[in-house]
């Protein structure tokens, strides 16, 4: 019977993708860059969610340092298979919205580890996933997939994440680049349970190949406030936070 009940590598991905976020989130962002040298930069951002139903939409200002005050991004993910998110950057120094092209989604975000394609929600149908093994990390036991891309042009040839059984938040995630070769891995340092929604409080993308690291910290977190629909525009973006 076990064999039977066993989940599929995509079933567990749906998972993940399909966890429960509430209807809307806020809260403060705090972005450490840190070189192979160990200096660090520190960023702050507010950061706002809100799930439409079949898409959601996140917006995020830049706070401090000066250099980067008042830089806004929002990004759109949908539901519907194949559909990519959409993606904007406000710049300030530009007074321009600028549309994240399909060509651009490989490069990295204000500095960071991550590109613009990790903040979106990757939908679970571009990938064919294998369930490799279970394995308990942290004293928690998860699920170990490998997520190979439909999409041979696609900026990683593939990803293993290692999935937390009952809760459903991927605890751990390597991404290989093109050639094979292990290129970052995302760490969650910590989550938390808020209202009975499990939040990812503390990430760190560490990219191997450059000694790069950026760690995001999240705090001041607030569900389901009723935040308006009207905060995830372009005039939002380069309104800012007033």
């Amino acid at each position: 019977m076990a064999a039977q009940t066993e989940l599929s590598g995509l079933q567990i991905i749906e998972k993940v993708y399909n966890r429960p976020e509430g209807d809307d989130m806020q809260g403060d962002l705090m972005m450490t860059l840190i070189n192979s040298r160990g200096n660090q930069r520190i960023r702050e951002i507010k950061q706002f969610i809100k799930n439409f139903g079949e898409m959601e939409k996140k917006i995020m200002f830049f706070i401090s340092p000066a250099d980067v005050r008042n830089t806004s991004f929002m990004n759109w993910s949908y539901d519907q298979a194949g559909k990519d998110d959409d993606q904007w950057i406000y710049l300030p120094a530009l007074k321009k919205v600028k549309r994240i092209s399909s060509d651009s989604r490989s490069d990295h975000f204000m500095g960071s580890d991550f590109t613009y394609d990790d903040l979106g929600d990757r939908h679970p149908s571009d990938d064919n996933h294998n369930l490799l093994r279970e394995e308990t990390i942290n004293g928690e036991a998860c699920y170990v997939v490998e997520s190979i891309p439909k999409d041979d042009e696609y900026m990683y040839s593939r990803t293993i994440t290692w999935t937390i059984k009952d809760k459903w938040i991927g605890l751990k995630k390597e991404f290989y680049d093109e050639d094979g070769e292990l290129l970052k891995t995302l760490t969650v340092k910590k989550f938390s349970q808020i209202k009975g929604i499990w939040i990812i409080m503390m990430s760190e993308m560490h990219n191997v190949q450059k000694e790069h690291t950026t760690k995001m910290q999240l705090s001041n977190v607030i569900l389901n406030s009723g935040i308006p629909a009207n905060k995830f525009t372009e005039r939002m973006m380069r309104r800012g936070l007033k």
